[in-house]
């Protein structure tokens, strides 16, 4: 593992799990895209590894990792298959947001057996009105990676009350209850299976229902069974930075296969171009300088990334340990590092693809696939820098301004 981060007997053997899988993964990387959808057996292995655990709660066999473990695991299984790291990230954070709910409900889930996947959309899509004993849900939600092998969904709606919105959150729905459509059908991110989910006025318990004010003010009923540091991490913190963590591994994949293909390649030489010294030879990308630079440029890149994402968490999980809150700036500093760590990691593919040459836009090339993938990411709600760089300069003013005032 290239990353520096704590861990301890158990999750160093998950990292060191999910080391020993990635020939795998990459060598079924096309197959994924092509299956539209992570196989099965990549699910399987991935929770084999434990990785699924990481942030699950320790009474139910879980082991509270820190987050930067958990998103180092993540950016490992991203940068053999994007695809198949991103479903891991997504799939990999519902079990910490299950823990964040009722314990009636985390029981209903994890009772059983705990390596149950949890998919999730958390786009205010659908509509929850209050009846007798909990919600009527209705609603389509799209964008559901990974929803064909999951079991339950995470979704979000709003709480309609007399026609007028007075409430949203996050529902907790068993797979019977719901449909999928198979709609999946996109330029990056081909195998993640992000299909649509439909539900039709399905009952859901009030203990299934997680409101949006408990989960921003930290205070949430999952912490009644669950009261270590991690359930006190702001969800908005957490969640968005495991989207960029995948991202992140993906530009690493992305840079690999970038030099295995540079390390051999030979340029062209057009008639006219040729030097004496070489003839019509052409020249070693390895000894161009133009390659060189933009190496350099990816490399510094996704490091930057990688350094502020892990920095800021470990920042928040120490104010969580020591049970001081986390405010508004510390929350749009990590946000505007996280959505800035999504531009660099875009920004070291774009320069490495604009150099690939002909062969990179083949369907097998991984340059390509790396490409494409890391601009899916990209789309992800979570990666939106203007409206958060927005919100950080508003309250950076703001705190100037009220430091003046007398």
């Amino acid at each position: 593992m290239e990353d520096n981060v704590m861990t301890d007997d158990a999750t160093a053997a998950v990292l060191a799990a999910v080391g020993d899988l990635l020939p795998t993964l990459r060598k079924r990387a096309q197959d994924t895209e092509l299956a539209r959808r992570i196989p099965i057996e990549s699910l399987e292995e991935i929770t084999a590894t434990g990785f699924f655990g990481l942030l699950r709660p320790r009474r139910y066999s879980g082991l509270e990792a820190h987050p930067a473990v958990f998103y180092t695991a993540a950016a490992e299984l991203a940068s053999a298959c994007g695809s198949s790291g991103w479903v891991a990230a997504v799939l990999g954070v519902s079990p910490w947001n299950l823990a964040l709910f009722d314990g009636r409900a985390q029981e209903e889930v994890w009772g059983s057996g705990v390596d149950v996947p949890l998919c999730s959309s958390y786009a205010m899509t659908g509509t929850a009105v209050p009846v007798e004993g909990g919600y009527q849900l209705s609603g389509t939600w799209g964008f559901a990676s990974g929803c064909d092998h999951a079991r339950w969904a995470l979704l979000g709606a709003r709480v309609i009350v007399d026609g007028e919105p007075v409430d949203s959150g996050t529902f907790l729905v068993p797979a019977g209850d719901y449909r999928v459509s198979d709609v999946w059908h996109a330029v990056g991110l081909r195998g993640t299976g992000s299909n649509d989910i439909h539900v039709d006025e399905v009952f859901v318990p009030a203990h299934r229902a997680l409101s949006s004010d408990a989960v921003t003010a930290c205070r949430t009923p999952g912490q009644q069974v669950n009261g270590g540091a991690l359930y006190r991490i702001p969800f908005g913190c957490l969640h968005t930075s495991a989207i960029t963590a995948a991202i992140v591994g993906m530009a690493r994949g992305g840079y690999r296969a970038y030099l295995e293909q540079q390390s051999g390649r030979v340029r062209a030489a057009l008639p006219g171009d040729a030097r004496k010294d070489t003839g019509y030879r052409g020249d070693q990308f390895r000894d161009d300088p133009a390659t060189l630079e933009r190496i350099a440029f990816a490399a510094t890149e996704i490091d930057a990334a990688w350094r502020q994402l892990t920095g800021n968490i470990d920042d928040m999980y120490a104010l969580a340990a020591a049970d001081r809150p986390i405010g508004p700036r510390d929350r749009l500093r990590l946000r505007r590092d996280q959505v800035r760590g999504t531009e660099r990691a875009v920004a070291a593919m774009d320069r490495l693809f604009e150099s690939s040459g002909g062969r990179a836009l083949r369907p097998d090339s991984a340059v390509q696939r790396f490409w494409r993938d890391v601009h899916g990411g990209r789309a992800h709600a979570a990666n939106d820098p203007e409206r958060v760089y927005r919100m950080f300069a508003a309250a950076e003013l703001a705190a100037v301004s009220q430091a003046h005032q007398p």
